[in-house]
């Protein structure tokens, strides 16, 4: 798992480099254009050494039209980890054949072989089928026409939106049974589900952002409007719910099972109730009581230990909700105008909630 992690890691850095702006993929355009193909090996060490042979010892500063006229020569062309410099032309790259390929063609098959070996990213870019292949480790991404890809985007982004509105809907549902004190498993289950969907797609597009580079510069901004909030909320939710409180579950573990589960799961209440360790589905409809994060968070200028120091106090939402000035003013930090702050902040909360819900 962790494995996998980091190879979308170095992915996801790969294809920053390579994005639409870059000096990189300047260069690549113009071999497309030129019809040359290339292979370039984004790194150099002693394993890249072993594996090369012939070709020249060049150490200059890497530009795109420099890239371009190496490309015209034979052979793999060797540039250092951060891009910055040109280090080898024409180099002849002999892998170990032993490692295994699905590729067929012997530029995309060395490549293939030469990103599993020495673990730096190679880019191949095809002359006669005029594409570039990103290599990283296991994984081969194509890089496809900025067109396409803003088409997908702009699609996800229209489903994110839909999908927060919903969000928000039973976001807003639940803070109101907080008030009432009517919570049940299915409701944290569903906000719990909707969160994990909306982080989804939205993980979606910034893949998207990434790949078009200077080209999503309005896509990111759209995207951090419709998703600003939505991690935290997630562990507020998690810290809410979570059976043993702040000795149970840290919120980083539940939010990885949720993370774990397939698309089919997501969909269920009952799967999402299951990882948060909330019960199967025999116990969907069993009542819960929140501890007043999620509400506590909606506070003006309350700091973080100040919220776990009155949840620790007080244990539920509801005993906070009936908390007086001086019941606040006994919890370690909280002063009397900060003890008048949060009495008139949460009852601001739980009216506007209330009158939201049934208005």
């Amino acid at each position: 798992m962790a494995e996998r992690s980091d190879e979308v890691l170095r992915l996801r850095a790969t294809l920053q480099a390579i994005a639409p702006g870059t000096s990189l993929r300047d260069g690549l355009e113009r071999i497309l254009r030129g019809r040359t193909g290339a292979l370039i090996v984004l790194g150099n060490d002693r394993t890249v050494d072993s594996i090369a042979t012939g070709g020249f010892d060049l150490d200059v500063p890497f530009t795109a039209t420099g890239l371009r006229e190496l490309a015209k020569m034979d052979g793999a062309i060797i540039v250092d980890r951060d891009i910055t410099r040109i280090l080898k032309a024409a180099v002849h790259l002999m892998p170990d054949h032993t490692i295994p390929s699905e590729e067929t063609g012997t530029r995309h098959r060395t490549a293939d072989r030469v990103a599993r070996q020495t673990g730096f990213p190679v880019i191949s870019v095809s002359q006669s089928m005029q594409i570039i292949a990103a290599y990283v480790a296991e994984t081969r991404h194509v890089l496809e026409d900025g067109g396409q890809i803003l088409a997908r985007a702009n699609q996800a982004l229209a489903t994110l939106e839909r999908y927060k509105l919903r969000l928000d809907e039973v976001s807003s549902t639940l803070s109101a049974l907080e008030i009432e004190d009517l919570v049940t498993v299915r409701d944290v289950a569903v906000v719990a589900q909707r969160l994990e969907m909306v982080t989804r797609i939205a993980r979606e597009i910034e893949d998207y952002v990434l790949e078009l580079g200077t080209d999503g510069r309005l896509l990111a901004l759209q995207l951090e409007e419709l998703i600003t909030g939505v991690d935290v909320e997630r562990e507020l939710v998690i810290r809410d719910y979570v059976p043993g409180g702040r000795r149970g579950k840290r919120p980083e573990v539940l939010l990885q099972r949720l993370e774990a589960l397939t698309a089919t799961e997501l969909v269920d209440p009952a799967s999402a109730a299951r990882v948060l360790g909330l019960g199967s589905v025999e116990h969907l409809d069993g009542a819960v009581a929140p501890r007043g994060y999620r509400l506590l968070a909606k506070v003006p200028r309350l700091p973080g230990a100040v919220v776990d120091r009155l949840v620790d106090h007080f244990g539920t939402l509801q005993k906070l909700l009936s908390a007086g000035v001086e019941d606040l003013q006994v919890v370690e930090g909280v002063g009397e105008l900060r003890a008048r702050s949060v009495r008139e902040g949460l009852s601001r909360l739980a009216e506007s909630t209330i009158l939201e819900r049934y208005v």
